[in-house]
């Protein structure tokens, strides 16, 4: 029974051992992997440093418009019903507090109308247009860039590409030797700065419609409260 007992043990203890084994193997085999990609990233030549600084201009640029966006976005479901209150009660003083206190695009074109009332209300109109139309270009701002870059990116790619292409026949030339070796290896390494170009690219550009998606949205609650706000106003009249 002990004997039994004792071959258990020493099966598991060797179960353990080539887990244990297989465990480290894997994690090696990993390191070579990662270590690997990134010799082969930097095989893409100078083209990758444009490419590379293309990269982080769309991330700072995404994450940037991306917290102003999802800001200005946020809006009180009760704002304009509270506008509606003071504005009824003549307590003007009282609304342009509240829309300097809250801050957002929304309340900033229903303040610039407060100070308008008293004007005709055509006039009223049109500077709530102008104060909504300067706040979607102010969130417009730096988005463009996302779309530049979704654009130079793939191009600086193919240009890496080009000129790899070029100097392996140039080499050919040289050596006058056709093998596939000679053209394969060095096809490959340039193959990289297209790919990394196309990678950034469809990012830069997924990117910049994502931000587009959410900039329509505040769009639309300008709108939506600026004829509100000449609702408001021509009910009072």
């Amino acid at each position: 029974m002990l004997g039994i007992i004792l071959q258990i043990t020493q099966g598991t203890a060797a179960a353990h051992d080539t887990v244990a084994q297989a465990v480290q193997t894997t994690q090696q085999a990993s390191t070579q992997i990662q270590m690997s990609l990134w010799e082969l990233i930097l095989k893409g030549g100078v083209i990758m440093i444009p490419i590379f600084i293309c990269s982080l201009l769309a991330v700072y640029f995404f994450i940037e418009r991306f917290i102003a966006l999802r800001k200005a976005g946020k809006s009180d479901k009760n704002f304009m019903t509270n506008i509606d209150m003071l504005v009824s009660d003549l307590k003007l003083d009282a609304a342009k507090t509240m829309c300097k206190t809250t801050n957002t695009p929304v309340s900033r074109m229903v303040e610039k109308g407060l100070e308008r009332i008293g004007r005709p209300i055509n006039d009223i109109e049109r500077s709530i247009e102008s104060v909504g139309k300067y706040e979607v270009s102010k969130l417009e701002r730096n988005m463009k860039i996302l779309g530049i870059v979704a654009g130079i990116a793939p191009m600086l790619g193919f240009i890496g590409t080009i000129m790899g292409v070029i100097k392996i026949f140039y080499k050919i030339s040289l050596a006058d030797n056709i093998s596939i070796g000679v053209i394969s290896g060095g096809l490959y390494e340039k193959m990289i700065t297209s790919a990394s170009g196309l990678i950034v690219g469809v990012l830069a550009y997924v990117g910049y419609h994502y931000l587009q998606i959410l900039l329509d949205k505040v769009i639309f609650k300008l709108e939506d409260a600026g004829i509100e706000f000449m609702d408001i106003l021509q009910k009072e009249a």
